[in-house]
């Protein structure tokens, strides 16, 4: 069944046109992903299924009844109110019914006249029964699930009103899983999340029961969420019905088979030309000229007018000319921390922490947010003290960083002045150089203030082309790039023969380029060398084993036993039976452990716990002897 049908839809944004007669159907229950460039017009679809803009033409239709959900904005609200408030504002109507109640349960304790109490139960009963078909019994248990996992629980005291622009993105996304809309809208709803709340939401949109739509630059999540992809190129709409990973498949594919097309019907076009051509010479070489000649030219050229001519297909678009050169290699030692500790106020983020980052090597901060990760970053960068502990930067390390956050020198310099601050080269030379960040013509004298995210990041990138450097150190560099820019800065990362420390929540970012992962988590660090989901499954086993198989500790130290201070046979039986009762327990749990880590650590244990045991025997036997 048909969710929404959208035919021959025509729009332009500031003069441009953005897609012209374009038509699709989202059918009910699906899961689609809605890719392209940044500014192809993505955005501007979702405003007009919710009909906060019209179309120039066309028209869009919705199954009857149909309620749609989008954070377009985010929306304003009283000042006093708070982020919980704002929350309960999706269960208003529940809320009154709900205070309704409550004012009746007050009139049927304080009234005696059994008629009246009867008419007050009566309606009590109604509004009863409407509270609990509309799930008001399930309210707060919502709320709770959608809470916990978007991770936004210390947001709840706080003013709405006081919140940063992420914190409130957060806030409207709950209000729209909240909702639970028929047709769910999500532009970009894993910006802001950490890795844990990605994780939720992903796990959630599986379980919806309504139709998802959802634009993404994170293509894990695309794997994970969507059976469907919409791309958005040109103005034109491709269907493809698979997941992101099998669309780049099935699209190069596709442009294959259109450009072999393209060739075989521009060979078909040249022939009749020739043929149009030669059939001509030889009715005008023929004396008097060929009239039958002629005629059969004009025919073949009548039937090369009529050829539908097919666009030829782009194979490769213009990218990033981006390559970063390493400025002489650094040694060994890259960066060495040892026993580091850092706290904000009363909250410690990170307490002895060990971990060693060596030349070449390519690392991956994870965790959650709040755990430390950008402060790591800025304590490597001289930006933030050390509490406790030593951070030790190796010899000739260079440091280039690469923010989330591009911080103009000034925001009122041009993208050409900007550049040429952190890079000393001619105008021409920082023209040329900007055209390979696709900075063309008079993109170069817009002022930097006016830059999307993206366009920030293409800059910053250009800048650290030119930089000495050999250690980059890079902090969520794929937020703000669409997926064609997070390909062109991927490739440049691997092929960059420097160290490379990064901060990010892009999975697939993750898997393509780093072979060492450090995971921040109640203030430990930890050190996988592998993938990110063979990472976070031992993370879990590690957390699970903590909350299952607390650390079997025995009531006190056994010394070696001096002849003057010799216990008595009881106490070292009794020592004995506890130790046996260790060894039994964790022998039980080996028996129903399936992880190779975690068999080992208690194997460990066993034998520790044997080894004293085994002394006790000995001072057992002597003090029989």
């Amino acid at each position: 069944m048909i969710a929404c049908s959208i035919e021959k839809i025509s729009k332009m944004f500031g003069g441009n046109t953005l897609f012209t007669d374009l038509s699709f159907q989202i059918n009910q229950g699906s899961r689609v992903g809605l890719v392209g460039a940044n500014g192809s017009g993505k955005t501007s679809i979702f405003k007009l299924l919710t009909g906060i803009e019209a179309p120039d033409s066309g028209t869009i239709h919705f199954k009857k009844g149909l309620k749609a959900g989008y954070l377009a904005q985010i929306p304003s609200f009283p000042e006093e109110m708070t982020s919980r408030d704002v929350l309960l504002t999706v269960f208003e109507d529940l809320r009154k019914i709900e205070h309704n109640m409550k004012q009746l349960e007050i009139e049927m304790a304080n009234i005696s006249d059994d008629r009246s109490l009867n008419q007050l139960l009566s309606n009590y009963g109604v509004l009863q029964e409407k509270f609990a078909l509309n799930g008001g019994y399930e309210m707060e248990a919502e709320l709770s699930k959608i809470v916990n996992g978007l991770g936004i629980n210390d947001l709840l005291p706080k003013k709405f009103a006081s919140l940063s622009g992420g914190e409130k993105t957060k806030i409207g996304l709950g209000i729209v899983l909240l909702q639970k809309p028929d047709l769910l809208l999500l532009d970009e709803p894993t910006n802001h999340l950490d890795l844990s709340a990605i994780e939720w939401l992903g796990a959630f949109l599986k379980e919806y029961e309504g139709t998802i739509m959802t634009i993404s630059h994170d293509r894990y999540f695309l794997d994970e969420v969507v059976t469907s992809i919409l791309e958005l190129e040109d103005g034109e709409i491709t269907v493809y019905h698979s997941n992101y990973s099998q669309f780049v498949i099935q699209k190069e594919e596709r442009l294959l088979k259109e450009f072999q097309a393209y060739e075989e019907q521009q060979k078909k076009i040249q022939k009749m030309k020739e043929t149009i051509k030669r059939l001509r010479e030889w009715a005008n070489q023929a004396n008097p000229p060929n009239a039958g000649l002629h005629r059969r030219a004009r025919s073949m050229e009548k039937a090369l007018e009529r050829i539908e001519r097919l666009k030829r297909p782009i194979l490769q678009k213009k990218k990033m000319a981006f390559q970063l050169e390493e400025a002489g290699r650094s040694g060994k030692d890259v960066v060495i921390a040892e026993k580091l500790s850092k706290a904000f106020q009363d909250k410690v983020l990170f307490k002895d922490i060990n971990f060693s980052l060596y030349y070449g090597e390519r690392a991956v901060i994870v965790g959650d947010n709040g755990t430390g990760k950008s402060t790591l970053l800025k304590m490597i960068l001289g930006e933030a003290s050390v509490d406790e502990g030593k951070l030790r930067i190796g010899s000739n390390v260079k440091i280039g960083y690469l923010s989330q956050h591009y911080e103009a020198i000034n925001s009122e310099h041009t993208v050409l002045e900007e550049f040429r601050e952190e890079v000393h080269v001619t105008e021409g030379e920082a023209r040329n150089i900007l055209a390979g960040f696709l900075f063309y013509g008079y993109m170069v004298y817009r002022k930097v203030g006016q830059l999307s995210g993206g366009e920030r990041m293409r800059l910053r990138l250009a800048q650290l082309m030119y930089q000495d450097i050999n250690l980059l150190v890079v902090d969520e560099p794929t937020n703000h790039l669409d997926i064609e820019s997070r390909e062109v800065l991927e490739d440049a990362l691997e092929k960059f023969k420097g160290t490379i420390l990064s901060v990010s929540h892009d999975r697939y970012f993750i898997n393509k380029l780093f072979s060492k992962i450090y995971w921040l988590a109640d203030g430990a660090i930890h050190e996988f060398i592998e993938d990110y989901q063979h990472a976070k499954e031992k993370m879990s086993l590690r957390k699970n084993k903590k909350e299952k198989y607390p650390k079997l500790e025995v009531q006190k130290e056994v010394k070696p036993i001096k002849k003057e201070k010799q216990r008595s046979i009881d106490d070292l039986e009794k020592d004995i039976a506890l130790f046996e009762q260790k060894i039994s327990e964790l022998n039980k749990l080996m028996m129903e452990e399936s992880s190779i880590d975690t068999l080992q650590e208690l194997h460990v244990e066993k034998e520790s716990l044997e080894e004293k045991c085994q002394e006790l025997y000995v001072q057992y036997e002597a003090w029989c002897d």
